[in-house]
């Protein structure tokens, strides 16, 4: 009788394997290895002697970032892949490497999740109130062009032409209320957040010359109405972090403000019936849980 096959950690090891890659990325784009490149291909050393890194180190990161794509070789040269040309070279309109500040903080988060699932409460709990103004500059530095791209898909879908007053509930940076604004020139936009965010919001809007439809507001939406009147409210990334009790309450100080015929759209993360798919999505909602208070001051912007 031929034996069977033992069965073997295949899945264990592949997901063990998974996050270098990701951390190969990660250690690129804090160093802006793909700026220095965009003006042609480099040698190893030139490349190194450029950032002020190790040669040895920088050239096997090199290879790490060609082996996944963001680089690619040629004999001993190395240069940006078109979409590392576009995303990942400091300057351009379409830069998004800041984003490594974001990643890195998730990332942490996730390590702090069996801790947060084995006591009951949140490891990696923020104070966005008191918040050094340095950390809070990383966190939205990170966040900003996401919340622009998700304001760009938003502003692309629901017809927004039939609003007027748009409130933005946790708006943070201000990057999807500034987006709408881009496309939606007839909006009022409004930016909501808490009040240490407010300077930070009111930088990006002026960056972006769109102060004259855009406002920023210090609230509280889980501990008072929400002032103003408008007639579309948006929540990103807010109720996702907060406690059953608490949604619903952020929900009733919005939905005061919100005209009879208004709307309010949740944008977010939805998992299916079964709670397995998508699996970026299943796997994320551990992350969340790790730094999730059920506190104002503790939520993800």
């Amino acid at each position: 009788m031929k034996p069977e096959h033992p069965l073997r950690p295949d899945t264990i090891e592949r997901l063990a394997t998974a996050v270098y890659p990701s951390f190969a990325m990660l250690a690129g784009m804090q160093l802006d290895v793909f700026t220095p490149l965009r003006e042609g291909p480099l040698r190893a050393e030139q490349l190194a002697a450029a950032l002020g890194t190790d040669p040895t180190r920088t050239a096997r990161l090199l290879h790490a970032l060609a082996a996944i794509g963001l680089l690619a070789m040629d004999g001993d040269r190395f240069a940006n892949t078109p979409e590392a040309d576009h995303f990942l070279v400091r300057g351009r309109p379409t830069y998004i490497g800041m984003r490594h500040h974001a990643y890195r903080r998730r990332w942490q988060s996730m390590l702090q999740a069996a801790e947060s699932i084995r006591t009951g409460t949140p490891q990696g709990r923020r104070d966005y109130a008191g918040m050094a103004s340095d950390e809070r500059e990383s966190f939205y530095r990170g966040t900003y062009t996401e919340a622009v791209a998700a304001g760009r898909d938003l502003a692309a879908r629901p017809d927004f032409s039939r609003h007027r007053r748009l409130v933005d509930v946790g708006g943070g940076s201000g990057g999807l209320a500034i987006a709408m604004a881009e496309a939606w020139p007839h909006l009022s936009v409004t930016i909501a957040d808490l009040p240490a965010t407010i300077p930070v919001a009111q930088r990006y809007v002026d960056e972006a010359g769109v102060g004259d439809r855009v406002r920023v507001l210090a609230a509280d939406v889980l501990s008072d109405p929400l002032s103003g009147s408008y007639d579309a409210a948006i929540l990103r990334g807010v109720l996702i972090v907060l406690a059953p009790d608490q949604v619903r309450q952020a929900l009733a100080n919005v939905s005061r403000a919100i005209e009879p015929g208004g709307a309010i759209y949740v944008v977010g993360w939805i998992l299916d019936d079964s709670r397995l798919s998508p699996v970026e999505v299943a796997t994320y909602d551990v992350t969340v849980h790790a730094f999730q208070a059920g506190t104002r001051v503790e939520r993800m912007a």
